[in-house]
């Protein structure tokens, strides 16, 4: 479990559980927060006023529609309320002034920013839990809900492969973290040169559970060979648009198309966290085929957010 260790000078700050990144939920809590989803998916009734009187800022500084939009609903059908501020954190004061008004007006923080040293000092000074909602090395609210929705579809996690093609960034890096830690065999194809930071290869092999493996390749082909779940995601997210050209000539043998789904699994399902640059790095007739499960990915955002906030603050 996962705490801030700062403390103001004469005081003393009580343990706060956080979700920085993807480990700082301990085994047996990733499993809770995808029990709750299940179950609040199932009878959203029964937890309709789990989050009476508390409120929840939320952080934008970049653009949202289903982070914005899941995080607003989930809090709101749990009975709470939030309040959203949108722009630059920390540009017109310090991080640790603006964390330290919002801890003491409502009762949780979710950023969705830029860096990941600002979901960093958030946690570090705030007295109710955080929430990375996206930064660049980390997109963990994605991830819960894209193992829900692969649960859904296989009734398991152990044992099934799961290929990422494309970019090794934030949402390669929580797959790897948090799928290896269910028992998946998580394979990620990149051009050299784009593959994910060596320290969360590393932190995501030691962390792998009940035989989960992490595996790198170049060869899209051969991450794909055999796989239950192809994901793919943007090739430029948002901070790499100046590289958008040189990644145009780059990426093109990544693209996800209904060749390569073609060496996936029979019962292989299409996974992208969305928004989608559908002729880029996949192409409109995967995004509309029978095995595409995007959109129940994004559903599934909503119970996920609806589990963690439970957890977190229930």
């Amino acid at each position: 479990m996962a705490a801030s260790s700062f403390a103001e000078p004469g005081f003393a700050k009580p343990m706060t559980q956080h979700l920085t990144q993807d480990l700082d939920l301990s085994q047996e809590t990733l499993l809770r927060v995808l029990d709750l989803a299940v179950q609040v998916k199932r009878a959203p009734q029964r937890f309709c006023q789990a989050l009476a009187g508390r409120y929840i800022s939320l952080l934008f500084e970049k653009p949202s529609l289903r982070t914005r939009v899941t995080f607003e609903l989930a809090i709101k059908q749990l009975g709470g309320d939030a309040v959203t501020i949108v722009g630059p954190v920390g540009e017109r004061e310090p991080v640790k002034d603006v964390v330290r008004n919002l801890d003491r007006w409502t009762q949780g923080i979710v950023a969705r920013v830029f860096s990941q040293d600002t979901v960093r000092e958030l946690a570090q000074w705030s007295h109710v839990p955080v929430i990375n909602a996206l930064s660049d090395l980390y997109h963990p609210c994605q991830i819960l809900a894209d193992m829900q929705t692969i649960m859904e579809r296989f009734g398991r996690w152990d044992g099934l492969k799961l290929a990422f093609v494309g970019d090794g960034n934030n949402v390669a890096h929580s797959l790897m973290l948090t799928a290896g830690r269910l028992g998946m065999h998580v394979t990620v194809a990149t051009p050299q040169g784009y593959e994910p930071k060596p320290q969360v290869i590393a932190a995501a092999s030691a962390a792998v559970h009940k035989g989960g493996q992490i595996s790198l390749t170049n060869d899209p082909l051969q991450a794909v060979d055999g796989a239950h779940v192809v994901y793919t995601d943007v090739w430029a997210s948002m901070g790499h648009e100046g590289e958008k050209d040189a990644r145009m000539r780059t990426f093109p043998p990544y693209r996800v198309d209904e060749a390569l789904m073609s060496k996936a699994r029979p019962d292989a399902i299409f996974m992208h966290c969305l928004p989608a640059k559908r002729g880029e790095e996949t192409t409109d007739a995967v995004m509309e085929s029978a095995r595409s499960v995007v959109f129940e990915q994004a559903e599934n955002r909503l119970h996920a957010q609806k589990g963690l906030l439970l957890t977190l603050l229930g």
